[in-house]
């Protein structure tokens, strides 16, 4: 009869114990809260603002096409930003671009504190949620479909 060795079992390795803990991790989810939220409108306030900005950058977008005096001043507006006034043509510039994102940030996190103070105890529909949201951002993305919008009158002529 041969003898044979016992080994310590080997450590699992790390993508194991990482695996493990993934197929776990919904379980902690499906148990719930203890005290689960009674309103929903800080969370409307938050998903409306985001599709807010959208649209408040693209209207923006417009604007400084309409006129140059808005361009310039978005663009001031916007020189916080690394890029904003580059002159080395090998990276570029960022232009009115950074104001623009400036806008956007302004109007997002504008139209969240609104709204939050607005909502934040209320309870709003899920209906009212994906309407602001969808409009929101359909518009935002019809405003940005540049084969339709030129035939509308916000755009200036060539």
């Amino acid at each position: 009869m041969t003898r044979q060795k016992l080994y310590p079992p080997a450590p699992e390795p790390l993508y194991g114990l990482v695996w493990r803990r993934c197929k776990n991790f919904p379980g902690k989810l499906a148990a719930g809260s203890q005290t689960p939220p009674t309103a929903s409108g800080s969370a409307a306030a938050a998903l409306v603002s985001a599709g807010f900005g959208c649209f408040f950058l693209m209207v923006n977008q417009h604007l400084t096409n309409l006129s140059k005096d808005w361009d310039n001043f978005v663009w001031a507006l916007g020189s916080w930003i690394p890029g904003s006034h580059n002159p080395d043509e090998l990276y570029g510039s960022l232009g009115s671009y950074s104001g623009k994102e400036t806008l956007l940030l302004i109007g997002w996190l504008g139209s969240w504190l609104l709204l939050s103070r607005l909502w934040g105890h209320r309870q709003i529909k899920a209906k009212t949620i994906f309407f602001w949201l969808f409009t929101f951002f359909t518009t935002a993305t019809i405003m940005a479909w540049h084969p339709l919008f030129p035939y509308l009158p916000l755009m200036p002529s060539p």
